[in-house]
């Protein structure tokens, strides 16, 4: 990717991905082939915010896992109702770097 298509998906996405995960995924965008531009471009990444909706009001139901495409965890959530609740009490404090560490893994992933 050029320079522009650089800093356009940062100002796009930026609040999708960590701070501290930025020189990371620069690198990864300047090397990263032609189809795999087009893929990174045309993904769909994460939104924190509706992660940690997801969290808070349906997190006992394992919503926030489900959206994150963590379908055992989802599953296994739903069916402790959320750990007794505790797991969801934790998933909500933490959905936010969740979010953020799906969509580096995902970013990595793609060649």
């Amino acid at each position: 990717m050029n320079n522009d298509q650089i800093a356009q998906f940062m100002l796009l996405n930026g609040e999708r991905f960590s701070g501290k995960d930025a020189a990371e995924i620069r690198a990864k965008l300047e090397s990263v082939s032609e189809q795999g531009a087009n893929q990174i471009m045309s993904t769909e990444w994460k939104s924190p915010g509706k992660c940690l909706w997801f969290a808070g009001f349906l997190g006992g139901f394992g919503a926030d896992r489900f959206y994150l495409g963590q379908t055992v965890l989802g599953i296994v959530k739903l069916l402790t109702g959320g750990g007794l609740g505790i797991w969801s009490i934790i998933d909500f404090w933490n959905g936010l770097p969740n979010c953020k560490k799906a969509n580096l893994k995902k970013l990595r992933s793609i060649q």
